[in-house]
């Protein structure tokens, strides 16, 4: 931060002032002095039509007013700022409320004690209680309407000062004799807080330490949680800061100076102490010995401010810590404040840290920084929240941040990536991350080195911390796709008091190279002299150190070229565009320039050039002389040695390009907390600018050329170009292009030459200069409107172009219009109008981009029509064919490359969208067999992935119907491996057999037709095929008997039962064995055919698969059944056979005698005994039923195929 004084104000009569107190919410100033003087004051902010921030506007006294009430000198005065009151005391003890009423300020009510003299006072945060103490001990705690809440004496007891906790639960005390007690609010005492600072009460104790003053900040802070925040002020220039009342380590100073007043600014960041040194006795003629000295919550010191004057004493902050004022002798003196805001600019883009980013308000466990990147052209704000960042720098593409890995993740990543680092809680680990202009990351880098410091340039970022140097070549989306030196891209450090000299020490710079011994001995070496500043170019670093020392380096080689001695400490360091000069601000505010060239001849003397009070400088990015600095609230511009007339301005410089400075009003943004505009922008032009404007305007080229050629620039040279084109002065506008080396406008003057009517000549420059409007009224008035056509073209304003066409009525050929169109149409296209593309596309005849806007409208009915507005062998039909086929729609895609005449592609579409049918019937009709080949990969991939079940369907769309069916048994055999439910496994092979008399019925010819030939087909197929089709079907019969046995014997058909067990015996290679026997022994048994019950446990007695246990179940099974009951079966009904007429019984499934086999009825499971006639046949499945049974069924029970007909 940096502090000067900016204004005075003398009150009459030169009374003495004894406080000052700022008003933090409305502004008001309210000064108090002897002979009861109370005045408020009131500074607004005056604006003369530009705006130059606050603190360079003109301060007018908008209220003067004084306030009658107070006999002798007021002691103490403070603000109310929650309520908007006032409250002061003199020392008879009289105690005045004063209250704003129309704008001026009226005595509210009145309290004299008459006892003591009033201490100190202090009211709560929220305004509400007020505390006051007297000097006797007396305290007195009442609320903001003027009731007493509580009263109490503290005999022997003097008292000097009174603070509300920040919670406004506690009161903090200041005796007389050094000591602080702390009461709660209702008067009772708590605990005497541990003074460390001074010994008070001991036996060495040589004086009695007196307390100058107690702050306690009470306002939230935007930091971290645990910041010092209560300030205890001795006379004697000791200050102890705690963090709370029962810190046990406080931050502990030494001012030097006796103490007089302490107060926090308004977040709590700095605290501000003023005095008088203690250094050898001032005479009174002398009137510089007060000052106020500006520290951190932990004690570091900022800044130092003189104050003249022999006496100070108080001091009080603006509500916005941008001013400080200073009550000294009968003057009040202002100072104003310019922080250090962390922040940079580039390419249009103001990059800041928000003050209030840190989350200071419990709700996150570590704090985060929130970044805002506001791009001052199109007003858009990105905003990046990071770890806490500790400083920002920019180049003229990116910029880096330095943030602290605060986050236990993070931090575990970082720690990973460091080399020659061990994991302890105690380790430090930052992050550099380079951005762009929207705050998008493109780099980033870990380190153990504080960036206390940064700089950067086009290639480099350079961090230091107290006493190390790194720095690191970043990588670019730019410059990684150089790969070149990629090798030499690594880390450099170094400690500062190393002497690098270049190529011969450049492996012990390199970080990665480094051994863990000089690692070591970096991070432990600690100086008498630390780094103070740091400053990058593109050609040099520049570290400066305590001392005043200044480190010289070349950046391309690591080499310390030289040595320079300032006599103070430095602040700040800026180097030119071309690495030869550098500005110095030291922390006293004075600016001096140092020399970098090595070349004496060049060198000018700087010697003499010294400003004072300056806190910015920037050094033209074009012109290695100019330099820009901000002194209190004036911008100067120095041309070499030479100053200009200064500008008024409170801005932070952003960068000083073309002659003109662009400046921010930070202040506004960040600490005032005002949404960011481009009133916040301020651009401010030399005097060489702003005098060649005015020469070209009232006097003339040639007095304009003089001055130019006196003050060379390009950007001079460019505005007499143009001021010359203008009035068609061509040969000095050439001779102005040629000393600015604008090649585009040299070819402009020879074009000018060649066109020989001024009116055209004028058009042409306009247009040159981007006055378009201009240049077509021009040439519409020289009557030349193909001339505006062909610069709208160019402009690709094609709306405009269309008006120009109709304008001129016939001439215009359709073509021309069409060309037009369909250029508007692209237009809309890229901004994703799609209805408005469609209608100029229709327009313009331009099928393509009609195809585009209506796949991207999603209307494919029309798009399906764009394959017959097309002609054959189009370019364009692959394309469409592409969009149809991306929809799903397969038959107009196949459409499309068949009139385009590419049937491969056709098939391959089919191939794609599964529609394997399709693309068989494509292949057959082409003749293309390679698609049966594709299929069976296809296939055989799918079963190698496991996915039977596509691959069957793909084979039934293929038409490969008997592939899928072999497919569908093997799922069949896998369900039965599963211990899947029959019914299932019975569903899978009717499929499977149904898919097989697909296959016949693709197999048949007119000569043999499948429905009265379909043996006649199967003898024609080969054996393989056949004996597949037939296992489908027995399979099938298999299972559809086994559920019509278990479903007749749980329905009590006992006998039929029996019937469709014993028909299972056929089908043994199917049905488990077990599984068979079991149900015709149990229907047998319930049957009563015993014998039949017999020869069913002697088949499962034999099975050798079972286990030896369960045979023996079964035999005991057996024993205990025929123990009671002979092995014979009932009497049977008989019925003859068909074929040789020998009696069987009903339920054999053949004739004994002659073999003959009976069908089953495959509805009720019975063999049907006269086959040849009488009977009913599926038409889809070739089983029969009796007439009888299946008249009960509406589908065939086997295939569930409907009966259409009950004819036999």
């Amino acid at each position: 931060m940096f502090v000067y004084l900016s204004k005075k104000i003398a009150i009459p009569n030169n009374v003495k002032l004894n406080c000052i107190a700022w008003n933090k919410e409305e502004g008001y100033i309210a000064v108090a002095g002897s002979e009861g003087l109370l005045k408020v004051l009131k500074l607004d902010q005056g604006s003369n039509g530009q705006n130059k921030g606050g603190l360079a506007a003109v301060s007018n006294l908008s209220m003067n007013q004084t306030l009658d009430g107070h006999k002798e000198s007021v002691r103490v005065v403070t603000w109310n700022d929650a309520q908007q009151k006032l409250t002061s005391s003199d020392t008879d003890g009289v105690i005045m409320v004063w209250m704003l009423y129309k704008g001026s300020w009226y005595e509210e009510m009145t309290n004299d004690r008459k006892k003591s003299t009033v201490a100190s006072m202090s009211w709560t945060s929220d305004g509400a209680k007020i505390c006051i103490v007297y000097e006797d001990g007396a305290i007195i705690v009442g609320s903001v309407d003027g009731n007493r809440i509580f009263g109490k004496e503290l005999k022997g007891t003097h008292l000097t000062g009174v603070q509300w906790s920040p919670d406004n639960r506690l009161i903090l005390f200041a005796l007389a004799n050094g000591e602080c007690h702390l009461y709660d609010n209702q008067g009772n005492f708590a605990m005497k807080l541990n003074i460390q600072c001074v010994r008070l009460n001991g036996s060495n104790a040589a004086r009695v330490q007196r307390i100058a003053s107690i702050c306690w900040f009470s306002g939230r802070s935007s930091s971290r949680r645990n910041r010092p925040v209560l300030a205890i002020c001795y006379e004697s220039g000791k200050v102890q800061i705690m963090r709370n009342e029962n810190d046990d380590d406080p931050a502990i100073f030494d001012t030097k100076m006796r103490n007089v007043d302490a107060k926090w600014n308004h977040d709590g960041s700095v605290l501000a102490i003023c005095g008088t040194t203690l250094e050898t006795p001032v005479p009174p003629a002398q009137r510089d010995n007060n000052q106020v000295c500006f520290y951190s919550p932990l004690g570091r010191i900022y800044r130092t401010l003189k104050v003249p004057g022999s006496d100070i004493t108080s001091l009080s902050w603006e509500g916005k810590s941008l001013r400080i004022a200073m009550a000294v002798d009968s003057f009040i003196y202002f100072a104003n404040i310019r922080p250090d805001y962390i922040w940079c600019y580039f390419e249009k883009t103001v990059v800041f840290l928000n003050s209030n980013s840190s989350s200071g308000n419990g709700v996150r466990e570590t704090p985060m920084s929130v970044i805002t990147f506001w791009n001052t052209v199109s007003n858009q704000s990105f905003l990046k929240e990071v770890e806490p960042t500790l400083c920002l720098a920019a180049s003229s593409e990116h910029c880096v941040l330095g943030v602290e890995c605060v986050s236990s993740n993070i931090k575990e990543i970082a720690l990973s990536t460091l080399e020659n680092r061990s994991n302890t809680a105690d380790d430090k680990v930052y992050q550099l991350l380079l951005c762009n202009s929207i705050g998008t990351t493109v780099d980033s880098k870990y380190t153990d080195i504080r960036p206390s410091f940064v700089g950067i340039n086009s290639s480099y970022v350079a961090i230091a911390s107290q006493e190390e140097i790194l720095i690191w070549h970043y990588h670019t989306p730019k410059s990684a796709s150089n790969l070149q030196s990629v090798k030499a891209r690594k880390e450099k450090r170094f400690h500062i008091d190393d002497t690098p000299t270049g190529v011969e020490m450049a492996k012990d710079l390199m970080l990665g190279s480094s051994s863990t011994g000089t690692g070591e001995a970096h991070s432990h070496r600690r100086i008498s002299d630390p780094i103070c500043a740091l400053a990058l170019s593109e050609k040099l670093l520049l570290v400066a150190r305590e001392s005043g020392a200044i480190n010289e380096y070349s950046i391309a080689n690591v080499a310390l070229r030289n040595r320079h001695m300032m006599s103070s400490k430095v602040y700040k360091m800026a180097i030119n565009c071309n690495s030869t000069r550098a500005a110095i601000i030291d922390h006293m505010g004075v600016m001096t320039l140092l020399d970098l060239d090595d070349n004496r001849e060049t060198q000018l003397n700087f010697s003499r050039v010294e400003r004072k009070d300056v806190w910015a400088v920037s050094w033209a990015k074009d012109n290695p002389l100019l330099l820009a600095l901000m002194e209190k609230t004036r911008m100067y511009i120095f041309r070499g040695n030479d100053p200009e007339e200064p500008i008024s301005c409170s801005g932070y410089i952003c960068t000083f390009e073309d002659l003109e400075i662009t400046s921010v009003l930070l202040d506004d943004i960040i600490s005032i907390g005002e949404l960011q505009n481009s009133s916040h922008i301020i651009q401010l032009r030399v005097k060489s600018l702003r005098d060649t404007d005015d020469l070209l305007e009232h006097v003339g080229l040639e007095d304009a050329k003089q001055f130019i050629e006196d003050n060379p620039h390009p950007r001079l040279w460019r505005l007499l170009a143009e001021s010359a084109l203008k009035k068609l002065e061509l040969d000095t506008a050439e001779n102005a292009f040629v000393r600015c080396a604008n090649y585009p406008g040299i070819k402009l003057i020879k074009r000018l030459r060649t066109i020989n009517t001024q009116e055209l000549q004028r058009a042409e420059v306009a247009a040159f200069y981007g006055e378009f409007e201009e240049a077509e009224k021009l040439y519409l008035d020289a009557d030349r409107r193909d001339l505006a056509i062909e610069l709208r073209m160019t402009l690709c304003d094609w709306f405009r172009v269309v008006q120009l066409y109709r304008m001129g009525g016939s001439g215009v050929s359709d073509q021309q219009m069409e060309t037009a169109w369909r250029e508007i149409g692209h237009h809309f296209a890229n901004l994703r109008s799609w209805e408005s593309a469609k209608e100029y596309y229709d327009k313009s005849h331009y099928i393509e981009g009609f195809m585009d806007a209506l796949y991207h409208l999603e209307q494919f009915d029309e798009l399906e029509q764009c394959v017959e507005k097309l002609p054959e062998k189009s370019p364009l039909l692959p394309k469409l064919a592409e969009m149809l086929a991306s929809v799903g729609m397969c038959a107009e895609a196949v459409q499309a490359h068949l009139r385009f005449g590419d049937q491969k592609a056709a098939v391959n579409t089919c191939v794609n969208l599964r529609q394997w049918g399709e693309a068989v019937e494509l292949a057959q009709k082409y003749q293309m067999p390679q698609v049966n080949t594709l299929i069976a990969k296809h296939a055989a991939q799918l079963l190698n992935e496991g996915r039977l079940t596509e691959a069957i369907e793909m084979q039934r769309n293929a038409g490969r119907h008997l592939d899928a069916a072999r497919l569908l048994a093997q799922l069949a055999e896998r369900e039965l491996e599963k211990r899947a439910p029959m019914l299932r496994i019975k569903k899978i092979y009717i499929l499977a057999a149904l898919l097989a008399e697909q296959h016949l019925k693709a197999v048949a010819t007119p000569e043999i037709d499948y429905a009265s030939g379909r043996n006649t087909l199967l003898d024609s197929i080969s054996l393989e095929d056949a004996a597949c089709i037939e296992r489908m079907w027995h399979c099938a019969e298999a299972y559809h008997f086994m559920l019509l046995a278990q479903r007749q014997l749980r329905f009590g058909i006992i006998h039929s039962a029996l019937t469709t067990a014993i028909r299972l015996r056929e089908y043994e290679d199917v049905l488990p064995l077990e599984d068979i026997y079991c149900l015709v022994a149990l229907a047998s048994c319930a049957d009563r055919a015993f014998g039949t019950c017999s020869k069913a446990f002697l088949k499962l007695e034999t099975l050798s698969h079972l286990p030896e246990k369960t045979l023996q179940e079964y035999e005991q099974l057996a024993r205990s059944i025929f123990s009671k009951y002979e092995p014979e079966d009932a009497d049977m009904d008989t019925v003859p056979c068909y074929s040789c007429g020998v009696p069987v019984p009903d339920s054999s499934p053949a004739c004994v005698e002659c073999g003959a086999r009976f069908p089953a009825c495959i509805s009720s499971g019975k063999p049907i005994l006269q086959p040849t006639n009488n009977i009913w046949i599926c038409t889809t499945c070739h089983h029969c039923a009796s007439p009888v049974e299946i008249s009960r069924h509406r589908a065939c029970p086997l295939c569930h195929s409907l009966i259409a007909s009950m004819a036999v």
